[in-house]
């Protein structure tokens, strides 16, 4: 997991080597002082000795001047490395979703996607960032004090290992227990976010129905279900601190004790024993010792809430979409005939009951096809194979021809045109919008496009016009404008097959009638596909397509079908007699 995580350094390696380096150097005069400390005491201070304690008094200035100045560039390169590297670990996490098929984000889902994104990269960096620093200088500060400690006193200094192996075994007791904690709140963070996610999407509805109290209980229980699993975890990492505590004051009292007694027998004379610059420096040996350990296990916390977040990123980085391009994809749509053979398909290959069963059609080039049906009788299924957002399980779907697997992808979608139903614009003006169908689309060709979308006209009574700008999600629009961009946005294309998905149901019957007679028109040789609800809006289709339960019920035309399809004749008479089929 770490191999693949890493590779998102890329240009910050050098950033990530001097961070440490700079660190491990600073260390080491961090280690110098208490040395030259216990010279200052000895040689200087107990001897009156004005030479040296200017000497030494020189010497541990230009040290801690040095260690100030090593830590400055230490800490400004591992900022450079740990928030270049999750930069670029965001952005390579985005893109791999970018290739998802649409069964690899109902995998993860939304929210935890979004949370991979942010909260999971955001405890990489800090892991990162405490490991290229604190965990570079803190085991070197520890072996250098372990060092000169030894060469001070090598019989006082296995007090250190003692106490080392004691407090090593407590963290990793700490750390054992508190994992497997912070795998359980990641979880309920996306849970959390899902909720938000829901409420903010939804919010029109919730205070339709005046829902917001359910809203916060929703919220509230599962922010405090997140609150008893941090309290948990914190209380056994608060263990850290009072551990600690102990190991310093043990250290400190064992070396004060059996210290003071190896001073007093040598009469503190640094020729037969220990003096009291030397115990000095000992005891300032375990406070680095100690701190360094200390030190240690906050990069061990660190990497025990990382350690989730590296796994739930990982999984995201590794995963591959369903839908690949073949060794030798086809890079050209001869035109828009289409064909079902024999195509079945399931969400879920374990599902019993497919959700089309053994659909076949054929539907040649430049016709325009119509597909009726009640809900849940997969229409929309049956037309996103055809982009190939989903793959059939048996059978194939061709488009012009050839098998939609043999094409490349991106080819594919050019040629193939959709318009949802749940239309989506994004922030921005309307102009950067619709070039979403065509980037290069000049202002004629856009206009063009709005004319035959019936979008022009309310587009000319905004103050800004075509540079009008757009709230996230088209929240300034009414649900028929939003239709008649997003219509607009696909004709840019010029694709060769073009489906609407129920996509004028905001429009009235009119305005529906006006943008079919405009399709006609301009774009006769463009295979057309039309899902809807009401039957003024097929009934001039060349085909009309009558699913239910999967299946297809019937086709023909609109008067073959009201003697054929009782299922068409029924939506019919039900519409007639409510006055919907008024064009």
């Amino acid at each position: 997991m770490l191999k693949k995580i890493l590779q998102s350094v890329r240009e910050y390696k050098r950033s990530s080597y001097l961070a440490p380096l700079f660190a491990g150097i600073e260390s080491i005069f961090d280690i110098i002082v208490p040395t030259v400390m216990a010279y200052l005491i000895d040689y200087g201070i107990a001897e009156n000795n004005m030479g040296n304690i200017l000497k030494y008094g020189a010497m541990l200035v230009a040290s801690a001047f040095i260690s100030m100045a090593l830590g400055f560039f230490a800490g400004k390169n591992t900022a450079i490395a740990a928030s270049g590297f999750a930069r670029n670990l965001r952005n390579d996490v985005f893109q791999n979703i970018q290739q998802f098929s649409f069964s690899n984000i109902d995998k993860f889902s939304t929210a935890s996607i979004i949370t991979r994104l942010t909260t999971d990269v955001a405890n990489v960096q800090n892991a990162y960032q405490m490991t290229i620093r604190i965990g570079a200088r803190a085991p070197m500060m520890m072996a250098f004090a372990l060092f000169f400690a030894f060469r001070i006193h090598a019989r006082l200094s296995l007090i250190f290992l003692g106490i080392i192996v004691f407090l090593t075994l407590g963290l990793l007791l700490v750390i054992n227990h508190v994992h497997p904690i912070f795998v359980r709140v990641f979880k309920r963070y996306d849970n959390l976010n899902n909720v938000v996610q829901e409420n903010l999407l939804g919010i029109r509805v919730v205070k339709n129905f005046t829902r917001e109290e359910h809203e916060i209980g929703k919220f509230t229980k599962i922010s405090l279900k997140i609150y008893d699993d941090f309290n948990r975890a914190v209380k056994r990492l608060a263990l850290n601190a009072p551990l600690m505590q102990f190991c310093l004051y043990t250290s400190t009292v064992l070396l004060a004790w059996f210290g003071s007694k190896e001073i007093v027998a040598a009469g503190n004379n640094p020729a037969f024993g220990l003096t009291t610059g030397q115990l000095t420096s000992l005891i300032t040996y375990t406070m680095q010792i100690l701190m360094s350990l200390m030190l240690l296990s906050n990069v061990f916390v660190l990497f025990i809430i990382s350690r989730a977040s590296v796994e739930r990123i990982v999984e995201v980085m590794e995963e591959t979409s369903d839908l690949q391009n073949g060794p030798d994809p086809i890079l050209d749509v001869p035109d828009g005939s289409i064909t079902f053979e024999d195509v079945t398909f399931r969400y879920s290959r374990d599902s019993e009951k497919p959700v089309l069963d053994r659909i076949n059609l054929t539907i040649n080039s430049g016709e325009t096809i119509g597909i009726l049906g009640g809900t849940g009788s997969s229409k929309s299924t049956l037309v996103q194979l055809i982009p190939r957002l989903y793959d059939v399980v048996e059978g194939r779907v061709t488009v012009g021809g050839i098998d939609v697997r043999d094409y490349d992808l991106v080819t594919l979608r050019d040629q193939v045109a959709v318009v949802l139903q749940k239309n989506i614009l994004f922030s921005g003006t309307i102009k950067e919008n619709l070039r979403w169908g065509n980037e290069n689309a000049t202002d004629e060709e856009m206009i063009r496009a709005c004319e035959i979308a019936q979008a022009d006209e309310f587009i000319r009574q905004m103050p800004e016009q075509y540079d009008a700008y757009i709230e996230r999600g088209g929240s300034n629009l009414s649900g028929g404008q939003r239709q008649r961009l997003c219509i607009a946005r696909a004709l840019l294309k010029n694709p060769k097959v073009l489906i609407f998905d129920d996509s004028t149901s905001a429009v009235d019957t009119k305005t529906d009638q006006r943008i079919r007679e405009g399709l006609s028109e301009v774009i006769p040789g463009t295979t057309k596909i039309i899902i809807a609800q009401r039957v003024a809006s097929v009934e001039d289709a060349d085909k009309i397509i009558v699913m239910d339960d999967g299946k297809i019920s019937a086709v023909g035309t609109h008067e073959e079908l009201l003697t054929s399809s009782s299922i068409y004749k029924e939506v019919y008479d039900s519409q007639k007699s409510g006055g919907s089929l008024d064009g």
